[in-house]
């Protein structure tokens, strides 16, 4: 396999009053179709594949640390659960399953929805999971009781594709599906605070990063912009006034997922032709706010 950075190009493009965004280019890992990207706090990058296998990467040595297959059908979703050392999946034969990081050793395994699962979350301080999929049904679980299901959401029209906790109010969580919409909802209510319609096609993936005490949303969809979606775009929103900070496209064909680590500036993007990390940096010029891009040749 290859890791690449394109040749170096740069430019800047004003748009209103505040920080200046910098995004800029850190790995490159082309593979096969990459459907769920996760930071651990420690670093590594988690990427599980649709073959159904789950590999882990460390992103500063560029190598492989472990690589496991979970299920023969894809396995669309997989995060870190830190403080248990646990990695939770959720696949397309509709089970959510539970290892141990470090002895791989499965902790739990069960039927959790109708369809395939497309995306898990997790709670950053409560014992709390979040799994969405096609039957447009998003589900609650909390591991300390037995994982019961204790909430369960809808609203969406179509699939939904990914769910994400919101780092700056832990009690809401927001939402990506294929009807084109992001929803922000409570997860002790059923009750919708907001919805974006930002994707000129379906959305397929959601997540939260922050930037100092600014919380951001990235999203992504098939008009491959980022936000993230089928059109090879990710966008990138604040995520306090919802407005579009910046639009993204690598070339790598559709957006599937993102990754992001609280109090990290690093975002992870999962693309049918690979995967890429990015760093977001906020700066101020003149008073003006832009984005910048830096892409520095650089190849492993």
């Amino acid at each position: 396999m290859i890791f690449f950075f394109p040749s170096c190009s740069s430019f800047f493009l004003c748009l209103s009053q505040a920080p200046v965004l910098d995004v800029e280019k850190e790995l490159v890992q082309q593979s096969e179709r990459v459907k769920s990207v996760d930071l651990h706090p420690k670093e590594p990058i988690l990427a599980s594949l649709y073959s159904g296998t789950l590999c882990i990467w460390n992103y500063h040595s560029q190598e492989l640390v472990k690589s496991f297959k979970v299920a023969e059908s894809p396995v669309r979703s997989a995060k870190f659960i830190p403080r248990k050392q646990w990695i939770v999946t959720g696949a397309d034969d509709k089970f959510i399953r539970v290892f141990d990081y470090d002895t791989m050793e499965k902790i739990a395994e069960f039927e959790a929805h109708t369809d395939f699962i497309r995306s898990v979350a997790v709670h950053p301080t409560l014992p709390y999971l979040l799994s969405a999929n096609d039957d447009m049904v998003i589900k609650l679980w909390d591991w300390e009781k037995d994982l019961e299901c204790t909430q369960m959401f809808k609203g969406h029209a179509h699939y939904v594709m990914q769910v994400a906790f919101s780092p700056k109010d832990t009690s809401t969580f927001a939402s990506a599906s294929l009807d084109g919409t992001i929803k922000g909802l409570e997860s002790q209510s059923s009750d919708s605070e907001f919805t974006l319609d930002g994707h000129s096609k379906g959305v397929n993936c959601i997540d939260y990063f922050m930037r100092g005490s600014k919380p951001y949303l990235v999203s992504g969809s098939d008009d491959h912009t980022a936000k993230g979606s089928e059109d090879g775009n990710v966008h990138i929103w604040d995520g306090a006034t919802y407005r579009l900070e910046k639009t993204l496209n690598y070339g790598l064909e559709r957006v599937w997922a993102f990754g992001c680590m609280k109090g990290s500036n690093r975002v992870v993007i999962a693309y049918d032709k690979g995967t890429i990390m990015v760093k977001v940096l906020s700066t101020h010029s003149g008073g003006s706010m832009g984005i910048q891009i830096e892409e520095e040749n650089k190849e492993l």
